[in-house]
């Protein structure tokens, strides 16, 4: 009984890191200055909070198929979010879209 308590306070706690780290990169998204700090700050929350919520779904799964399924969902969320964010990033600097200059929060082109 104290075994299961331990994993339950344990994914407990993983899955709240999860979650806040989530809420945190989503708003920080919508602070950001322009599309590029905005696809890196959503890859980077898409892939850590993904391994959290993932994990503590782990440390839930009633059997070792159900784990090794969870597995192979995070290989695959870990192979195709950079793929995903490269893309965009690469579509964004094919439209022309630039980077913002430092301290102004804009994204016209300096002169």
């Amino acid at each position: 009984m104290t075994t299961t308590l331990l994993i339950d306070a344990l994914s407990a706690l993983v899955f709240v890191a999860g979650g806040v780290f989530v809420l945190v990169g989503g708003i920080g998204a919508l602070r950001m200055p322009d599309v590029y700090t905005r696809i890196h700050g959503a890859g980077l929350t898409d892939t850590m909070g993904t391994i959290l919520v993932l994990a503590a779904c782990t440390l839930q799964a009633g059997s070792w198929l159900a784990a090794v399924k969870i597995a192979a969902v995070l290989v695959f969320l870990l192979l195709t979010t950079p793929t995903a964010t490269y893309a965009l990033a690469n579509a964004a600097r094919l439209a022309g879209v630039t980077p913002a200059r430092s301290g102004t929060g804009s994204v016209e082109p300096p002169p």
